[in-house]
């Protein structure tokens, strides 16, 4: 069965009560389920395709708005089960972003590398099951990793990576997880209610210019002893 999941994340004037906020976290919890979420649409329909090939359970969530226009490729692509892709490299911030998180996660870190912070960007693809050797080896090169996703913050994506790094005792890399507080968002337009959780490209850069100046500031306390 495939769950073909419309109006995932904020949905602007359809008010409090029509967000799709929660799928990541409670479909995350069935046992072998595959979830999953685009980047744009060419990977929407490779996606769809891909969900018929694996012959089981799975879910695909989009958005109600446009989240990154590209041309249709032709034909389709098999995307392998619970793999993911690096669409930016760098050195110092990993940004790890799902489905519509991902266009203003690789404009952050544009802006980002104006203000001299280094950021790789990784699509995710996958909430289950996770890319856990991609994100392993993110881990393992870079200061602070930040997740993003259009999902309320609790038992998301966030959660998995989180979950990830505790189960492996990764240590030495600081994690932020961006997405939805545990509240009610009311009514507005995409661009308000994104700006409101700090989820579009300025609040993302403003989150890791924040978390950069406090790795750096307890580095400093450490070495001092």
């Amino acid at each position: 069965v495939v769950f073909a999941l419309d109006r995932a994340g904020l949905v602007a004037n359809d008010g409090p009560t029509h967000h799709g906020v929660f799928d990541l976290s409670y479909l995350r919890e069935m046992p072998n389920m595959t979830l999953m979420a685009p980047k744009d649409e060419d990977e929407f329909k490779n996606m769809l395709y891909s969900a018929v090939q694996y012959q089981r359970p799975v879910a695909v969530r989009y958005p109600k708005r446009s989240s990154m226009r590209t041309p249709l490729s032709t034909g389709y692509c098999l995307l392998e089960r619970g793999k993911g892709e690096v669409l930016r490299q760098g050195s110092q911030v990993a940004l790890i972003a799902i489905g519509s998180m991902v266009k203003p996660a690789l404009e952050a870190a544009e802006s980002l590398d104006r203000e001299g912070i280094n950021c790789t960007v990784v699509n995710a693809r996958f909430v289950k099951p996770l890319d856990e050797a991609l994100i392993l080896k993110v881990a393992a090169t870079h200061q602070c990793l930040v997740t993003v996703e259009e999902n309320v913050v609790a038992g998301g994506f966030g959660a998995a990576v989180a979950e990830l790094l505790i189960s492996r005792e990764i240590s030495g890399v600081d994690l932020k997880i961006l997405g939805i507080p545990d509240e009610f968002i009311p009514q507005g337009t995409n661009e308000i209610l994104l700006r409101n959780c700090g989820l579009d490209s300025a609040g993302i850069t403003k989150t890791i210019i924040e978390l950069k100046l406090a790795t750096e500031k307890k580095g400093a306390l450490i070495g001092n002893g």
